[in-house]
């Protein structure tokens, strides 16, 4: 199970924000199917960021972030738990099931899928000297791959809520952006494709025909320093290009409304409607 593999895998991660488009949902399902018929393996890990937010309203939570990072209080934990591993998974599950893939719908603490410790209290760029407690909220400490590759020699496409647990049984809200390069690297995938409603690096949010269609890490770096890459897509571009030195071979920014871009990606073609981050 743990030898050599013979066919290709792709990591893809979604964030809640594309499930709630119509048009994204179903260019999702087909994109998945292109590379499924093609033979390869695949992971999904998905958020669901704003699905969290809508219960924490209906539920009289306000959700708060310090930094662009959420806090979760043990209440706020309960939401994070009935969204991202009930709502977001189950429907994600069933738009691929009905689309004939076989997915199967699972979270980090599924087998202990994803180890993680409670995040100690850290201090942040902009809130003074004060040390910042996210509450319910972990790291990463490790994938359980052995799991994952079972799964995918049962033919199945793991379908994983962005949860962790401790080895004791305790639930974390968990990053992930941070967790999809863990998985990434510890099933060495030949692919990651981060997939959002922007769907790629502009150089003029404002202007769809600025498009950056290839990038290299020092790019990417000098491009966050001008404030070109900015807000939520920065810490998807640092932690992605990380992976270049693991034997990650491309990584992919794109949305998923446009019907054959990850078999496009998969395929190394040129002229693409999305961003490829490669070595430099």
């Amino acid at each position: 199970m743990m030898g050599i593999r013979n066919k290709p895998l792709v990591v893809i991660k979604i964030g809640g924000d594309v499930l709630q488009d119509k048009h994204e949902r179903l260019g999702l399902a087909s994109n998945v199917k292109d590379l499924h018929n093609l033979g390869w393996d695949i992971i999904i890990l998905h958020g669901g960021g704003p699905q969290v937010n809508e219960l924490q309203k209906h539920h009289g939570l306000t959700p708060l972030k310090i930094a662009g990072r959420r806090v979760t209080s043990k209440k706020d934990l309960q939401v994070v738990k009935q969204a991202i591993a009930g709502e977001v998974n189950v429907d994600l599950v069933s738009l691929l099931t009905a689309s004939g893939l076989p997915a199967f719908g699972c979270h980090g603490a599924s087998g202990l899928l994803i180890e993680a410790s409670k995040r100690p209290p850290v201090m942040i760029t902009g809130q003074g000297d004060k040390l910042i407690d996210f509450g319910e909220v972990g790291d990463v400490l490790s994938i359980n791959e052995k799991l994952l590759f079972g799964l995918l020699d049962l033919g199945q496409i793991p379908v994983i809520a962005t949860l962790g647990m401790s080895n004791d049984g305790r639930i974390f809200n968990i990053n992930a952006d941070t967790t999809v390069v863990q998985i990434a690297k510890s099933v060495k995938a030949n692919l990651l494709l981060l997939i959002t409603q922007i769907g790629g690096i502009y150089k003029d949010i404002a202007d769809s025909e600025s498009l950056i269609t290839d990038i290299t890490p020092h790019q990417a770096k000098a491009l966050i320093e001008k404030g070109i890459i900015q807000d939520g897509m920065i810490p998807k571009v640092e932690e992605a290009i990380k992976l270049l030195d693991e034997g990650v071979e491309t990584i992919a920014i794109a949305a998923a409304r446009r019907l054959g871009i990850f078999q496009a990606l998969a395929s190394n073609e040129n002229s693409l409607k999305a961003t490829r981050i490669r070595k430099d």
